[in-house]
């Protein structure tokens, strides 16, 4: 994993630095791993089958937006799944989860949904008197999302 890690790592470096989206391959990493990809014939392998797809891109882009409603619609049916293991019961666990899962659909973004589900978080551990409950890590987070949603 540690490999992972560092690939992760110095993709998201990069990727920053060049300008574009950051890219997080850890999941793609873990998943490729724990299928038994360890040599590293499958990142090759994925690599030759991303450059053909670069040539089918056309065709791709062909299909109309909507047809693609009913595989977005089962994608959020299956990542709404997770919800259910949401510690319901207390309050400083369940609203910052709701905020994070409305506000991404709702804002078009999934950094804004987090962003506001990491500031909730923070602040109803604070109103709850939980506050040692939370990661210093976390709290941070929510502090310089709070600072970059009052910049702008």
């Amino acid at each position: 994993m540690k490999q992972a890690l560092i690939a992760d790592s110095f993709a998201a470096m990069f990727g920053a630095l060049i300008g574009t989206s950051t890219t997080t391959s850890y999941i793609e990493s873990a998943a490729g791993v724990s299928a038994g990809g360890r040599t590293g014939l499958t990142a090759l392998v994925v690599a030759v089958l991303f450059l053909a797809a670069l040539f089918f891109a056309p065709l791709a882009g062909m299909v109309p937006a909507y047809a693609s409603s009913a595989a977005l619609l089962y994608v959020a049916c299956v990542m709404a799944r997770a919800l259910a293991e949401i510690d319901w019961d207390d309050i400083t666990e369940a609203a910052p989860a709701v905020v994070a899962a409305v506000t991404m659909p709702l804002t078009y973004s999934i950094a804004t949904g987090i962003g506001l589900g990491f500031i909730t978080y923070a602040l109803a551990k604070l109103i709850c008197g939980k506050f040692a409950e939370a990661k210093p890590a976390v709290l941070v987070l929510a502090v310089i999302f709070a600072v970059k949603f009052w910049i702008g």
